[in-house]
């Protein structure tokens, strides 16, 4: 499985950006997709996740209700929708997914097998 990220960019506090995913190959072989980013000089933290067939999703407590994590499986890609940016979300988004049945705790980034190289977010105040 290959995954693509784009859609990254600058916005403004309180602005909206949508980032999207495109995957490739054994997509079928995947049950279960996330976002996480990465903020200079602090780790990788989760941000969304979804069952790729279901459309459960879980969110981590610092975005939820702000953003919405979505699948189109026709077109193989997965979506970020970010509203009411803060600076604080600033970061490097990575899209992620996994061979593993879904279930919301899949939170942990050791849990992912494959990996999208990354979009920068910047917010300003």
């Amino acid at each position: 499985v290959q995954l693509q990220a784009s859609g990254g960019g600058l916005a403004q506090a309180g602005g909206s950006l949508r980032l999207s995913c495109a995957a490739s190959g054994r997509t079928f072989s995947t049950d279960t997709m996330g976002w996480f980013r990465q903020a200079p000089g602090k780790d990788r933290e989760f941000v969304a996740n979804i069952n790729r067939t279901g459309g459960s999703t879980y969110y981590a407590d610092s975005v939820k209700g702000r953003f919405i994590i979505s699948t189109d499986n026709d077109n193989k890609m997965l979506y970020l929708r970010m509203h009411s940016l803060k600076p604080e979300d600033s970061a490097v988004y990575y899209c992620a997914a996994t061979t593993r049945a879904y279930y919301s705790g899949l939170t942990d980034d050791t849990f992912y097998d494959y990996w999208g190289q990354g979009t920068l977010v910047t917010v300003s105040s």
